[in-house]
């Protein structure tokens, strides 16, 4: 019995140990090219220090809190935008389907990039925004036209007869959509919303060139101070691998917890 579970456990960590070996040979091969000296021994300077007798982030980290502050920010942003905009796409109303369509449409077809300069350049100094604020407004309107659609998507999934049962039974509209049908669609959609969560965290990214200081920023000068490109972004990008790994465990976990089978049904 136990070797029959260790058995899996065993194997997906002997081969995770060959994968990791084969892409280390790779890196110091192609250093070894270059001509390239690796100093890993100094990465750690750029993650935390010690100083009066304290543990203080440094670089890395203080770049990492500043990511994960937008994210958050523009991940609230995100689904309140995206469920209003499906909800007005589902509406009566000629006029809210209207924007809510267009709006979708021109966010889906115009590059993030485009969209953070011209919140930046042109409707930031109107509206009065700040670059912190103008990036969790870019990223919320972006990750908001894609997430519109997972939720009208789930809206339609739900039965009509749900809708009609409610009604018969006298339950308000506010009351069918909170109790009855929201629960469901958040159900029904975890999986995609998750990955659209991690798609916001991987394009917070891209508001370093509005000289925030998230972790993009703060690896891009320490690279210029050390002429350490490969250590800093691969460190880097295993700080946003294991970010995004840590919310698809969580995602999974919510998953699992809520019950969600509604795929074999």
């Amino acid at each position: 019995m136990i070797i029959r579970i260790l058995k899996p456990t065993l194997s997906a960590l002997l081969q995770i140990v060959v994968l990791v070996a084969a892409i280390s040979w790779v890196l110091d091969s192609g250093a070894q090219a270059m001509g390239y000296r690796w100093q890993w021994e100094r990465v750690p300077d750029y993650i935390a220090f010690y100083e009066d007798g304290e543990w203080w982030p440094a670089e890395l980290i203080e770049g990492l809190f500043v990511t994960i502050r937008i994210s958050l920010l523009a991940l609230v942003a995100t689904l309140l935008i995206g469920l209003a905009t499906a909800l007005l796409r589902n509406s009566n109303s000629i006029v809210g389907r209207t924007i809510a369509s267009s709006y979708v449409e021109l966010i889906r077809n115009t590059p993030l990039l485009v969209q953070i300069y011209l919140l930046y350049f042109v409707f930031g100094p109107v509206l009065g925004l700040e670059r912190f604020s103008t990036a969790v407004l870019a990223l919320a309107l972006f990750q908001g036209a894609y997430t519109a659609e997972i939720f009208r998507a789930g809206l339609n999934s739900i039965a009509k007869g749900q809708f009609e049962a409610a009604q018969s039974l006298g339950l308000s509209r506010t009351f069918t959509f909170w109790d009855i049908v929201l629960p469901q669609v958040i159900q029904r959609t975890l999986p995609p919303l998750t990955n659209e969560v991690i798609s916001l965290i991987k394009n917070s990214s891209i508001v370093s060139v509005m000289a925030i200081f998230d972790l993009t920023t703060e690896a891009r000068n320490i690279v210029s101070e050390t002429a350490m490109p490969f250590e800093i972004w691969f460190s880097v990008a295993l700080i946003y691998l294991a970010l995004t790994l840590s919310l698809s465990a969580i995602a999974a976990w919510l998953e699992h917890k809520l019950g969600a089978n509604w795929r074999t049904q």
